[in-house]
């Protein structure tokens, strides 16, 4: 099915091509986002005649988005999250978390604006993107953690599974400690203790 596209789409096209994709595609998403029109002579008259008001509009909306793509590039988001002793979450961090959480620290976006490749199940630092226009795209990090606290300790650069690994480290020190400790107070009272056996004598 041949349609003209317009807006710019990731690996379609750019604004005014005909482009040809499966009917299915065109028809429940390119024609119902409105980011596309049907090929006909009479659409593509009407873009033709609309192409300087569409530019404008699609050139102000590039604006806002690369405005509020420098605010938002690099930024560091807190998802508090249960998980296991080894970082794995119970469940995942979805678009519509990142969304909401961005939208709480002041930044107005929409899960449909946010491309998450790769499942987030673990805690940690996780990049994700997100899409303000479709010429603008700025990442952002999401820290993932059971807490507060460790979300200030993940931000620093320590992995869960590193202070996990620290603690451990130290509870099996404290552990051979108290048992040398243990260890020389026995040895002591085995030699303050010597009584001779009547064989001895």
């Amino acid at each position: 099915m041949q349609v003209i596209l317009l807006e710019r789409v990731a690996k379609l096209g750019q604004m005014g091509d005909v482009v040809d994709v499966k009917a299915g595609y065109a028809r429940n998403y390119l024609l119902l986002q409105g980011k596309a029109l049907t090929a006909s002579q009479a659409n593509i008259d009407a873009f033709e005649a609309q192409k300087a008001q569409l530019e404008a509009r699609n050139l102000e909306s590039r604006k806002e988005a690369e405005a509020l793509g420098d605010k938002l590039d690099g930024q560091q988001f807190v998802v508090i999250r249960q998980a296991s002793d080894g970082g794995s979450l119970y469940g995942s961090v979805t678009t519509r978390d990142v969304a909401d959480v961005a939208t709480a620290e002041g930044f107005s976006l929409d899960r449909k604006q946010v491309i998450i490749r790769a499942p987030i199940k673990e805690l940690g630092l996780h990049d994700v993107e997100v899409h303000l226009h479709p010429e603008v795209m700025v990442t952002v990090t999401l820290n993932v953690a059971r807490s507060p606290e460790e979300a200030e300790l993940q931000a620093s650069g320590k992995s869960i599974q590193e202070l996990a690994a620290e603690e451990e480290a130290a509870a099996d020190f404290e552990i051979a400690e108290l048992f040398d400790d243990i260890g020389g107070a026995a040895s002591d009272d085995d030699d303050s203790g010597l009584v001779e056996t009547p064989e001895e004598q």
